[in-house]
């Protein structure tokens, strides 16, 4: 995404309210599906991007949609543009110098941990783990200098903590690679 773009999402505790919130979320403005799937336990999630402006009007054409069963949303303007290749995926492996990891019980709270650690510090984004085989919840990593990351992992978990979602915060100085490699 360019910069003036946004990203937004929706989740909800409803897979069939899900589908609903997605096609309310493509009617309501000129907006991109970036995911849009179950996720575990039974929820779903509409994750898109575009404009600032259409992204804001469809989320909340999705929230009204998806009232009493939306678990998590946000709209991000000008997403750090680290953080889609880290939700896909497809990000390289970096060198872990530091390592630093936040959980949360949500993949909303989880990317807003992301992109502003990654706007605030200079950190590398590792991956973005979006609930799939983990009851639900979501998980960053991190890498840098050992100050670098301690730092992103304080303002990615105050942003977490804020909406009362935060599972826990680690930073580990100078990591094994054996652990690394078993969850990345």
């Amino acid at each position: 995404m360019n910069n003036g773009n946004a990203i937004g999402i929706v989740e909800t505790s409803s897979i069939a309210r899900g589908f609903e919130i997605a096609d309310t979320i493509l009617k309501t403005a000129d907006v991109k599906i970036i995911v849009n799937r179950t996720i575990c336990p039974g929820k779903y999630m509409v994750l898109i991007g575009g404009e600032v402006d259409a992204v804001q009007a469809s989320i909340e054409s999705g929230i009204r949609a998806g009232a009493h069963t939306v678990v998590d949303h946000f709209v991000i303007p000008n997403v750090h543009p680290a953080v889609f290749p880290a939700v896909s995926g497809v990000s390289t492996l970096p060198e872990i110098h530091s390592l630093g990891v936040i959980e949360a019980f949500s993949v909303a709270a989880v990317i807003e941990a992301a992109d502003a650690a990654v706007k605030a510090t200079p950190v590398q984004l590792v991956t973005i783990h979006l609930a799939m085989a983990i009851g639900g919840k979501g998980w960053v990593s991190f890498t840098g200098d050992v100050a670098s990351v301690a730092e992103a992992v304080a303002i990615g978990a105050r942003a977490v903590e804020r909406k009362g979602l935060l599972v826990d915060k680690v930073v580990i100085p100078h990591p094994r690679p054996e652990i690394v490699r078993e969850f990345l």
